[in-house]
């Protein structure tokens, strides 16, 4: 069995876990509403988007029912991912006693280009000290009008030394935020209770915490992602809901299609945001020409970010490869170096690849008329100024 060396960037954080791979919000909001129902003294919960439908009700019920059990309960929400949370609804989860952080609140000003633009996109979970979810899965609904499947996305349960770096994660957040909006610092909960430890009866495997920020991890998922794609010699598979890399990861995709990787690419094949949605079809064709094979998912809007590589490489969390996950929001996937695990999650890739999915034709593409040509590069030039601006960067 062929295994690539990885070699974890700098300031990332690697470290043994017992993982679950959790697929759509069908298996993951029953799982974390259990685990807030079991909470016995904290709970760290962010999230981009926290809604108001229905999973976000019993959401919002079961961190309302642990603080009424005196449970320590932290919510952070972002400022423009749940900006239509309605105000009465915070005001229900703090008078129930939840901690409720808005992280950048201001986002309609002059300077959101600059610095509103830089968004809380992670999601994590950290209850008791002794699990913690890591994924793409916002609080939301899973099922969008209209379609007949469950919004494609994944999380990961994960037990272990692991959750102490996702607490470490969202401690040092909640703290930043807190300062920054001169709320009172809360004291640490007086309750003792076990860090994690890692329990020998269960199989573990190697995983690493990836961060993205704009202080000290500001490249780590892309430089994760490079080095595993530059090591690849067998095949990849990603699935990502924005698909729009750059030219280090574009190039690092067609140099491994070269070299015979044999390489299959998840996204989108419904609209959800147009501008995103043509600009990333702006880059079909060429990668097509390298080889690369591009299915589109249909049965309902594709958000997950994963991938695996070769046999003991696979990526769950919430960035996707676009610019403004890579180099402008806060993110965190987990690495995890298992053949087993990578082998489950390939499989799940490859089932909706064969089920669910419509595969481009490269002949059929290139022969699109040019008015959709001309909106696909149109989309493409839009956002690479926006970025740019963004991040001042050339």
């Amino acid at each position: 069995m062929h295994r690539h060396a990885f070699i974890a960037p700098w300031d990332s954080m690697t470290n043994k876990a017992h993982i679950e791979l959790l697929k759509c919000g069908v298996e993951f909001f029953p799982a974390l509403i259990a685990a807030i129902d079991a909470a016995e003294h904290e709970i760290f919960l962010e999230t981009y988007i926290f809604s108001a439908d229905p999973t976000g009700e019993k959401l919002a019920a079961a961190l309302i029912a642990a603080a009424e059990r005196k449970v320590a309960v932290h919510l952070m929400i972002d400022g423009f991912g749940s900006k239509e949370y309605p105000k009465e609804k915070r005001r229900e989860l703090e008078a129930g006693g939840v901690r409720l952080r808005i992280y950048r609140p201001g986002f309609l000003n002059f300077r959101f280009l600059r610095t509103g633009i830089r968004r809380l996109h992670r999601k994590l979970v950290v209850i008791d000290r002794q699990l913690a979810f890591v994924g793409g899965i916002n609080i939301l609904h899973d099922f969008d009008p209209g379609c007949p499947a469950p919004r494609y996305d994944y999380a990961l349960s994960i037990r272990g030394p692991l959750v102490a770096d996702v607490l470490q994660a969202v401690r040092q957040l909640w703290w930043l935020v807190s300062w920054s909006q001169l709320k009172r610092r809360e004291t640490q909960p007086t309750a003792s209770f076990a860090s994690p430890v890692d329990n020998p009866a269960v199989q573990t495997v190697t995983a690493t915490l990836l961060l993205r920020d704009n202080l000290h991890h500001r490249r780590d998922i892309e430089r994760a992602y490079l080095q595993a794609i530059q090591h690849a010699s067998q095949r990849i598979i990603i699935a990502n809901a924005y698909f729009l890399p750059g030219r280090k990861l574009r190039r690092a995709l067609l140099e491994a299609a070269h070299r015979g990787v044999e390489i299959s690419l998840l996204l989108q094949g419904r609209i959800e945001y147009p501008l995103q949605h043509y600009a990333s079809q702006h880059l079909y064709a060429r990668l097509m020409r390298a080889g690369i094979r591009i299915h589109l998912y249909r049965p309902a809007l594709l958000h997950a970010k994963v991938a695996v590589i070769d046999d003991a490489w696979a990526t769950v969390g919430s960035s996707n490869m676009d610019p403004f996950s890579l180099q402008l929001a806060r993110e965190a996937n987990v690495v995890i170096e298992d053949a087993a695990f990578t082998a489950l999650l390939a499989e799940h890739l490859r089932e909706t690849i064969r089920n669910d999915s419509d595969s481009v034709s490269a002949d059929a593409w290139l022969a699109l008329p040019a008015l959709r040509r001309l909106r696909m590069f149109l989309s493409y030039q839009v956002l690479r100024l926006t970025r740019q601006l963004a991040t001042r960067e050339h």
